[in-house]
């Protein structure tokens, strides 16, 4: 499957006046590649997959309930509180991905000053 900056390098290159055997090596495909790309008149179109379900989601609402409690608990003491038994790598990935939800705002990283006021 090509993608669409390729797509549209082959109807560029085409409309320069080069062959198909020539766009192929330029584009770096086939040249049946090319030669459907010509062919379509829409650029091509991905839908999204849907998202899976991860190993993860199971244990999400308590590792939520934890952060709650206290935002700043280690991961790995939240993977032992949950019954987590998988990988340490990945639960700390995802734990990291929901932290700031629950983290305060950090005071030095929020400054707010009125127009006109001087420090």
């Amino acid at each position: 499957m090509i993608s669409l900056d390729q797509w549209a390098q082959i109807r560029f290159l085409r409309g320069q006046g080069l062959s198909i055997r020539k766009i192929a090596e330029e584009v770096g495909c086939a040249k049946k590649t090319v030669e459907r790309a010509l062919a379509c008149d829409s650029p091509p179109e991905y839908s999204p997959r849907p998202a899976r379900p991860t190993s993860f989601d199971a244990y999400e609402p308590a590792v939520r309930a934890l952060l709650a409690e206290s935002p700043r608990l280690n991961a790995k003491v939240i993977a032992q509180r949950v019954g987590w038994e998988g990988s340490e790598s990945w639960f700390r990935k995802n734990v990291a991905k929901i932290r700031p939800e629950y983290l305060p705002p950090d005071p030095v990283d929020t400054l707010d000053h009125l127009p006109g006021y001087e420090i």
